[in-house]
């Protein structure tokens, strides 16, 4: 392996600390932890070398940990759907999406309630959006057209809802089963 290929390898090694020391600070501590300088002492970098990853500073690191939560959230959610009877699919889907927002609530709130630089829904997504949007989509039966997409979202919104609602203890735990169902009817 030549030079460039290892100075190509460590830079990618130390932007994935990067990644999950954010992550990983934000799961225990909440996003205001989060500071370029707290970053650089659990890395034992400086500063700069952050910005050398993410010249946008926390922002872009917000961003990194997005994207990587939505690949876990693709592999959670195949892996969750698999070998599933068709009839239980859909509520199998519902729970592991609860799941995945309960047990990741800092990476759930980066992909889904925080301000990033990525768009959704425009040419210019980036494939790890568009991925988590298919499983949605398949999930609920969504084809290609216009409405199978507008019903997707709705479930979407359905479930973002549930988890934030859940997080700020705003509906009642022993009813979460009966949510769930009542969400898999809904759009079966």
């Amino acid at each position: 392996m030549g030079t460039r290929e290892r100075k190509d390898r460590e830079r990618q090694d130390r932007e994935r600390r990067i990644v999950e020391c954010a992550r990983r600070i934000a799961e225990d501590d909440g996003w205001p932890a989060v500071t370029t300088r707290r970053l650089a002492d659990a890395i034992e970098y400086s500063p700069p070398v952050l910005y050398g990853h993410f010249p946008e500073g926390r922002d872009g690191i917000v961003n990194a940990v997005a994207l990587d939560g939505f690949r876990d959230f693709v592999r959670a959610m195949t892996q969750a759907t698999e070998g599933v009877a068709e009839s239980d699919r859909l509520t199998v889907f519902v729970r592991a999406y609860l799941r995945f927002a309960a047990e990741h609530p800092a990476t759930y709130e980066a992909m889904f309630s925080m301000r990033l630089a990525v768009r959704f829904a425009d040419a210019s997504t980036p494939p790890e959006l568009r991925e988590a949007f298919a499983v949605l989509a398949s999930a609920v039966g969504a084809t290609s057209t216009q409405d199978a997409g507008t019903r997707a979202e709705v479930f979407w919104s359905a479930l973002h809802g549930m988890c934030v609602l859940a997080r700020g203890q705003r509906l009642a735990p022993e009813n979460e089963a009966l949510r769930v169902a009542v969400l898999a009817e809904l759009f079966g």
